[in-house]
């Protein structure tokens, strides 16, 4: 498991972003289970706190764009 510590003024999808690339459904799905605490501190989280960070093999499919001309 890796874990971080939260920069002032961070968010949950900001934090999985930063830290993983990725902020998608899965991974903040992922991310809420690794830490069920974290929803005490709101939308914002303050600095220091330490977050579980999920591992995910897996990148997110990337949707096929849909053309006016299909």
């Amino acid at each position: 498991m890796h874990r971080v510590r939260s920069i002032a003024g961070d968010s949950a999808n900001l934090l999985l972003y930063r830290e993983l690339g990725r902020c998608d459904d899965a991974v903040e799905e992922a991310l809420w289970r690794l830490n069920p605490g974290l929803a005490e501190y709101a939308a914002v989280l303050p600095a220091g706190v330490w977050v579980v960070l999920p591992e995910l093999d897996v990148k997110p499919v990337a949707p096929t764009p849909v053309s006016a001309w299909d």
